[in-house]
């Protein structure tokens, strides 16, 4: 999700701290666009795109594939991508669930062991305040929920989902030195409005581009998690631009980030 919006802000910092960066985006046009305009930013050359579609689990397996044969370092795994369409992807899954969730669970276990051989490594996956309203079933997961609002609802779950995720994978990678961030990066003016109801974008639009922060602001609670020095005991926590904060009640269930964890292995076929 390196090609626009949280994610391009995001690299072109990495790559101004002279990081070699992977934009892994499903566009190879704007990919190619963007790590072409991190080069010619920063002046670092070590900027790269790779082809990957989160909405195809076949798509995930060949990125993990081609990267864990390219690319022998890892040490910094950032879950950026997102949508608030509804729709079903090729596997059959609910479209929010499997890009925001699915797809990241599937890449964060393939290049899992390249993080713990190349330790200290840490994984940030972008969640958001939305997990509030988030309700996760295990026996249906990767469903569309019904009703009027269903395609909210699928992205509040999905949201729920990345801060459960965080704090699951957390509890599994004690003491490998790979540790684990959510965080809500605000409310931030990009592209994922795209999405919203076309009765909904007059009154939203406008709001976006008054109170929304920007990309660029909006990246720096993301940066902070990648970066900051002394986070691993607060590793599996959910932050927000304020620092580390109590996630709404969900997203403190054990047992459920338990259930999605094994529900998630299930449905990707781990």
């Amino acid at each position: 999700g390196g090609s626009s919006g949280i994610g391009a802000a995001t690299a072109l910092e990495l790559a101004r701290c002279g990081a070699r960066v992977i934009l892994a985006t499903r566009s190879a046009r704007r990919g190619e666009a963007a790590a072409s305009r991190i080069r010619r930013e920063t002046g670092n050359n070590e900027v790269r795109f790779m082809h990957l579609d989160l909405a195809s689990l076949r798509s995930v397996r060949a990125f993990a594939s081609t990267f864990l044969r390219q690319e022998p370092q890892l040490h910094l795994l950032i879950n950026n991508a997102g949508v608030s369409a509804g729709g079903t992807t090729e596997d059959g899954f609910s479209l929010p669930f499997q890009v925001n969730h699915l797809g990241h669970f599937l890449l964060t276990q393939l290049l899992l062991e390249r993080l713990r051989s190349c330790a200290p490594s840490r994984v940030v996956i972008v969640a958001s305040s939305a997990h509030c309203a988030g309700r996760l079933r295990p026996e249906s997961l990767g469903r569309p929920p019904s009703g009027l609002f269903s395609t909210f609802q699928d992205y509040c779950d999905s949201k729920l989902a990345n801060v459960l995720h965080a704090r699951e994978l957390a509890t599994r990678e004690q003491g490998t030195q790979v540790t684990c961030y959510a965080v809500h990066p605000g409310f931030v003016n990009t592209s994922l409005f795209r999405h919203a109801p076309l009765w909904l974008k007059p009154l939203l639009l406008p709001l976006a581009w008054l109170l929304f922060l920007d990309a660029s602001e909006g990246a720096q609670a993301v940066l902070d998690c990648a970066t900051q020095d002394g986070l691993e005991p607060l590793s599996g926590r959910y932050f927000t631009d304020c620092g580390p904060r109590l996630p709404w009640p969900a997203g403190r269930d054990d047992r459920l980030a338990r259930a999605l964890w094994e529900g998630s292995e299930r449905l990707v076929g781990l």
